[in-house]
């Protein structure tokens, strides 16, 4: 027997799913109404009509991302990759820019991104690739990208597109980050509020403004989040009598000497003789430890080989 539904959110988000002419319009208005359903045992035949139906829009959506011809820029997965996602005119492009100075176009037309574009941010010694992706409610999104990423960067110009926004990310582990752009149009008071609502929500967030002349110590704060994300160690590499490298391996918390060494070539850690290693894991400079020593982060090591 059909359920008589009469709340005005559910209505309103069903007239909208009705209306909608795109897969991701449809799956918006529909998250809308799964959350606005009936949670009473009589609903329940409603509930799963529902999610049912999501789940069809989302295999289609999955299927016309593959049939494109895969990432059109080629993108190569970095050792730590985080994704900026968001609406239209959220601000994604301005962002890109000041933390990694990619120098990507910035236009208030909306749908600008058509492709992905890659930045990388320099941070404590380490590269993090950061992709831009055209607007999540656009059929140019790149939901696969989405799905490998080590972290999701949320930017939203108001509170309550974060909601919206989530309910069209594909399901994924990532760690998040809550940014809400636009703080420079907002006063003391309104910030306040906005941070307490956060807060709230325990989102692991920043109010920001993306302006380039605005730039300031909340970008830093950002770059320090988005770094804490990625649970890693930095490890440096040196050769005798003379400096570490710039750039650090990443490895694993708990990795040893045997995976850096194997990191670097496969079947590296049988040619090596001897370990010399400085910092953080070692009780004296240039201390010799075998394969199985464990790292820490900022170590440096020096392999000696056969």
């Amino acid at each position: 027997m059909p359920i008589n539904v009469n709340d005005p959110e559910y209505l309103k988000s069903e007239r909208e799913y009705f209306e909608s002419k795109t897969n991701e319009e449809k799956l918006t208005a529909l998250n809308k109404m799964i959350s606005h359903a009936p949670k009473h045992k009589g609903g329940e035949n409603l509930r799963q009509q529902l999610t049912q139906r999501r789940k069809k829009i989302e295999e289609e959506i999955d299927k016309k991302q593959k049939r494109k011809k895969g990432t059109k820029i080629g993108i190569k997965k970095g050792d730590l990759q985080a994704v900026i996602i968001g609406k239209s005119n959220s601000g994604k492009s301005s962002l890109i820019n000041l933390l990694t100075n990619v120098g990507t176009k910035i236009s208030p037309i909306s749908f600008t991104t058509k492709e992905p574009i890659v930045g990388i941010m320099n941070y404590q010694e380490t590269q993090l690739q950061l992709i831009e992706l055209p607007a999540i409610e656009g059929e140019n999104f790149e939901r696969g990208i989405v799905h490998t990423a080590d972290t999701i960067i949320l930017l939203a110009k108001k509170f309550e597109e974060f909601k919206e926004i989530e309910t069209l990310l594909p399901r994924n582990s990532a760690k998040k980050i809550y940014v809400l752009n636009k703080s420079d149009l907002l006063n003391f008071e309104e910030k306040r509020k906005l941070f307490a609502k956060m807060q709230s929500k325990k989102y692991n967030f920043v109010i920001i403004s993306s302006l380039a002349h605005l730039k300031d110590d909340l970008i830093e704060e950002l770059k320090k989040k988005i770094f804490e994300t990625f649970n890693i160690i930095r490890i440096f590499t040196k050769e005798p009598g003379k400096e570490k490298k710039e750039r650090p391996m990443i490895m694993k918390p708990k990795s040893t000497i045997k995976d850096a060494a194997e990191k670097i070539l496969k079947g590296f850690s049988r040619k090596v003789v001897e370990t010399k290693i400085w910092g953080p894991s070692s009780k004296f400079g240039g201390q010799i430890v075998g394969l199985n020593h464990e790292l820490k982060d900022m170590d440096i090591i020096e392999f000696k080989t056969r």
